[in-house]
């Protein structure tokens, strides 16, 4: 019983993983599905039979052992969710719409990143994006729930040194992980910026396409369908939730929060673009708008420009004028490796990581590579397709051995607080499931998720 309840705490510490796994099968799923059934029901949510067999195609996926015992673990995965969520709404544990939608845009732009454009995603599955989103958002909102009443029940844990070293002297020698080739590489990201002519462009785009809203030759809804450059609002029309002050740019607040119900807006600049906004209603510190964004792009000379600018910060790092950290914190366009001195971080949040998790780029990069050495810049795409350049920094490479408290504290303290974790989780599923309405289906019986 023990053995089986310390694999459930991994895989239900993981299940989020599993979930983003599993949109693109949620949304890509045969019309032609075969006749479902709950098989399940925990209060007011049920688990479907076909909810179980698609998590456990994922977990197969990801290359566990086709058993009967995975698919028992996998339903009761399935189980303490839907308990998290009975929960969540019991103990008032809330998650706004809003942070569903900003999640689920967040998404979508990615997506349409990897795939292309916003047009590709649409012609593949045979729906709108305004079709994808509104078929995702309950279940983001779901595992968004899930998550934080995994932090409410987790947030005070925390482990000792101590505690990590008991850890590590309780695993048997023989069964000590083996960790593969890590590397200390780091990168200094600049982005071409648009130059006042190609800003200027823009403005006056924005500014045609509002004459028009205004004459009335054409629809707020149908420019932002057409032009908008925001994956997330742009197939809605440019259709935005309610937001309260802080939670967008300062200066869409600023101008939205001057208007008059219904005005629109000159154009509007932004971190993010040009924005043109119609401001569609006021609740005290909150509104609600729709925009059009355009994102300026630049122009060869900007191009130019940029490579010159990170050549010259190359050249005060190899002078000693400047280190690589200092000037990575300083310079770089990429926000989450430049908080940590230009370095990629581990899951653990250490600057090792394994070459496995490397980006296929930046492995072949370095692979060329001495220790210590940095390359000149390198042109590259980035996640949203804009063309950027960088310098890769390989500063150390950390050969494969097994694990020991001298080189590997920061994962073992990971591990052991994630068992901690998962023991606490433990605790609360067993409180819990006598708290909370739960009918397994006869056919599951042999599961004994419930004992």
């Amino acid at each position: 019983m023990k053995k089986h309840s310390k694999r459930r705490n991994l895989k239900f510490i993981a299940i989020s993983v599993i979930f983003w796994l599993s949109l693109n099968a949620v949304i890509g799923q045969s019309k032609e599905l075969l006749v479902d059934r709950i098989i399940v029901k925990v209060d007011d949510y049920i688990v479907l039979k076909s909810d179980l067999e698609q998590t456990y195609l994922e977990y197969l996926s990801q290359g566990e052992v086709n058993s009967g015992a995975l698919r028992c673990q996998v339903l009761e995965n399935l189980v303490i969710n839907k308990l998290l969520v009975a929960k969540a709404e019991i103990d008032s544990v809330i998650v706004l719409d809003e942070e569903v939608q900003n999640n689920l845009d967040q998404r979508m732009a990615y997506m349409i990143s990897q795939i292309g454009s916003a047009k590709e995603i649409e012609e593949y599955y045979g729906k709108s994006l305004g079709q994808i989103e509104e078929e995702l958002f309950d279940q983001v909102k779901e595992q968004k729930i899930i998550e934080a009443m995994q932090r409410t029940i987790t947030s005070d844990i925390k482990v000792t040194p101590s505690e990590v070293k008991n850890f590590f002297n309780k695993i048997p020698k023989d069964s000590l992980p083996y960790f593969s080739t890590e590397v200390q590489v780091g990168q200094l990201v600049m982005k071409p910026e648009p130059g006042v002519e190609q800003l200027g462009k823009v403005e006056r785009q924005l500014l045609e396409i509002r004459g028009k809203i205004l004459r009335g030759t054409e629809t707020f809804e149908n420019m932002a369908r057409r032009y908008s450059e925001d994956p997330g609002s742009g197939s809605r029309g440019g259709q935005l939730p309610f937001y309260k002050r802080g939670e967008l740019a300062p200066e869409f607040e600023e101008s939205a929060m001057t208007m008059e119900v219904g005005e629109l807006s000159m154009p509007v600049k932004s971190d993010f673009g040009y924005h043109l906004i119609e401001l569609q209603e006021k609740r005290g510190n909150t509104f609600r708008s729709r925009h059009i964004l355009i994102i300026p792009k630049p122009s060869a000379d900007d191009i130019n420009v940029a490579e010159n600018k990170l050549d010259s910060i190359r050249n005060l790092i190899l002078d000693s004028i400047t280190n690589f950290r200092v000037a990575a914190k300083e310079f770089s366009a990429d926000k989450e490796t430049a908080s940590n001195g230009g370095f990629y971080t581990g899951s653990d949040g250490s600057v090792r990581i394994s070459v496995e998790q490397l980006d296929p780029n930046i492995f072949f990069t370095v692979d060329t590579m001495s220790i210590g050495s940095l390359t000149k810049p390198l042109k590259f795409s980035m996640v949203d397709g804009t063309t950027a350049f960088r310098l890769i920094f390989y500063q150390d490479r950390i050969p494969p051995h097994q694990a020991n408290l001298n080189d590997d504290y920061q994962k073992l303290a990971e591990y052991a607080l994630n068992a901690k974790k998962g023991k606490l989780l433990d605790k609360w599923f067993e409180k819990a499931k006598g708290e909370v309405y739960v009918d397994v289906d006869p056919a599951y019986n042999y599961c004994d998720i419930m004992k």
